[in-house]
C-alpha cells in the first residue's frame, strides 16, 4: 500500500505539525511508529469531544501509526529509541530547539548511529536564525507572517486568524515533501540528512500575492474579506437564501457572468470593462452584483453557472462538506474501526496515486499499543521488555 511502502519513520513529535508529517507518510504507505511520553501526546487529552471516551483530536491526527510509549528520561527508554533509529529511515520531531540534543539525540549523534536517517525538524521558526530559541504557536505564526494582516472582513477590523491552524497544517505537509525529497536522495545515495521547516515559512507561503503586491508597490495590502487581491468578481455574494461564491477571474468567465446574470448593461459599463478597472471599483461592482444576485436562491444559480460553465459553489459547512457527493468520491472521509472507539471517521489522503494506491489503513493506536511489538523488533526479549514496563520505562496497552 502506497509509495513510500518500505520506509521506516519514528515519530517524535507532538500534538499536530509533526503528526500531520507522520499522516500523511502513513497514508503514502510507510511504517510510521508514533513514540509517546508516558502519558500521551497531549491531544489525548484535548477533549470534548471524545469517541467512546477516546480524543477525537488525536483520532484524526494519528490512524495508520504504531504506537509506542517511552519515558526517554529512563536510560534504558532512550537506550531502545536508538536501537529503533539504527534502522529507521526517518525520524520527525517538532521540540524546540536543543531538546534533542540533552537527551543525547540531535542530529550529529543520530547521524554517527545510522548516516542514512532523515532528521525532521519542524519548529515555530527553524532552526537558525535570531528566533531559533523561541517556541511557537499556529496563532504566532499566523500574525508573524502577516497572514492575519490581510485576514477578516476588512480596513480597521480587528485581526483575525485563519480559522483552521494553516500555519500548523502547512508544515506538516511541506515536511512530508521534504520527506519525499530526502528519501529519494537517500534511495540513490544512502546518504540521510535534516529536512528543516517551521511554522513561520509555512505561514509565510500563503502570502504569494499579497507579497508580491508589497515587493511591486511598496505598499502592504490588507483584508478585502472574501474578495480576491488581483481579480475582480472573485468573492462570495449574497443570494435570496444564502451565500455563492463566484470565480469570474478572468475576462472570459466575466463575460460569461454578466450573460448568466441577464446583465448587458455590465458588460458596458467602462468602470467595469477591463479586471484593472473592475478592481478599482470593487465596491461599485460589489453592490451591482449583490442587488442581482440577492433576487434568486443559491440553488437556482448554481444550477445556471454550471449551464453556463461559470466556476461558482456554495459555501459549506463542515458537516455539509463531510456530506457532499464530490467529497465522497474523492474519498475525503474515510473509516477505520477502533479497538475502542469503534468506528471513527476522518479526512482521507488529499494526494491520488494511480499505481500505488495509499489511504487509511488502520485506526489511531491505544497509548502503548505496540510497545511490545515494536521493542521484540528492534531486538527485546520479552523478558527485557517486561522490565521496562515494570520500571515504568515503558508503557504498554
Amino acid at each position: 500500500m502506497g509509495p513510500l511502502e518500505g520506509c521506516r519513520v519514528v515519530e517524535l513529535a507532538h500534538v499536530m505539525a509533526g503528526p500531520v508529517c507522520g499522516l500523511m507518510l502513513a497514508d503514502m504507505g510507510a511504517d510510521v511508529i508514533k513514540l509517546e511520553k508516558p502519558n500521551g501526546d497531549d491531544t489525548r487529552r484535548m477533549v470534548p469531544p471524545t469517541v467512546n471516551g477516546e480524543s477525537a483530536a488525536f483520532l484524526m491526527m494519528n490512524r495508520g501509526k504504531r504506537g509506542v510509549a517511552l519515558d526517554l528520561k529512563a536510560p534504558e527508554a532512550a537506550e531502545a529509541l536508538r536501537r529503533l533509529l539504527r534502522d529507521a529511515d526517518v525520524v520527525i520531531e517538532n521540540y524546540r530547539m536543543g531538546t534533542m540534543e540533552k537527551l543525547g539525540l540531535g542530529y550529529e549523534s543520530l547521524r554517527a548511529l545510522n548516516p542514512g536517517l532523515i532528521y525532521v525538524s519542524i519548529s515555530g521558526f527553524g532552526r537558525t536564525g535570531p528566533y531559533a530559541d523561541r517556541g511557537g504557536f499556529d496563532l504566532i505564526a499566523q500574525g508573524m507572517s502577516g497572514l492575519m494582516s490581510i485576514t477578516g472582513e476588512g480596513p480597521g477590523r480587528p485581526p483575525v486568524k485563519v480559522g483552521a491552524p494553516v500555519s500548523d497544517i502547512t508544515a506538516g505537509i511541506l515536511a512530508a515533501m521534504g520527506v519525499a525529497a530526502a528519501y529519494a536522495h537517500k534511495l540513490r545515495t544512502g546518504e540521510g540528512q535534516v529536512v528543516d521547516t517551521s511554522l513561520f515559512e509555512a505561514a509565510i507561503t500563503h502570502t504569494y500575492w499579497q507579497s508580491a503586491i508589497a515587493f511591486a508597490t511598496g505598499e502592504a495590502p490588507g483584508p478585502m474579506g472574501s474578495a480576491h487581491p488581483l481579480n475582480a468578481p472573485y468573492q462570495a455574494f449574497q443570494t435570496a437564501d444564502g451565500w455563492v461564491n463566484v470565480g469570474a477571474a478572468n475576462q472570459r468567465n466575466w463575460e460569461r457572468l454578466v450573460a448568466i446574470i441577464g446583465a448587458p448593461g455590465l458588460a458596458a459599463d467602462p468602470r467595469f470593462a477591463t479586471n484593472a478597472e473592475r478592481m478599482a471599483h470593487r465596491g461599485e461592482l460589489e453592490a451591482e452584483l449583490n442587488a442581482i444576485l440577492r433576487t434568486r436562491p443559491t440553488a437556482e444559480w448554481l444550477e445556471a453557472f454550471d449551464a453556463g460553465g461559470l466556476p461558482a459553489g456554495p459555501v459549506l459547512d463542515v458537516s455539509q462538506m463531510h456530506a457532499d457527493p464530490q467529497t465522497r468520491a474523492r474519498d475525503m472521509v474515510v473509516s477505520t474501526d477502533h479497538p475502542v472507539a469503534g468506528r471513527v471517521e476522518a479526512i482521507g489522503l488529499p494526494v491520488k496515486f494511480s499505481a500505488t494506491p495509499g489511504g487509511a489503513t488502520a485506526p489511531a493506536p491505544l497509548l502503548g499499543q505496540h510497545t511490545r511489538e515494536v521493542l521484540a523488533e528492534a531486538g527485546y526479549t520479552a523478558d527485557e521488555i517486561a522490565g521496562m514496563i515494570a520500571s515504568g520505562a515503558a508503557v504498554a496497552a
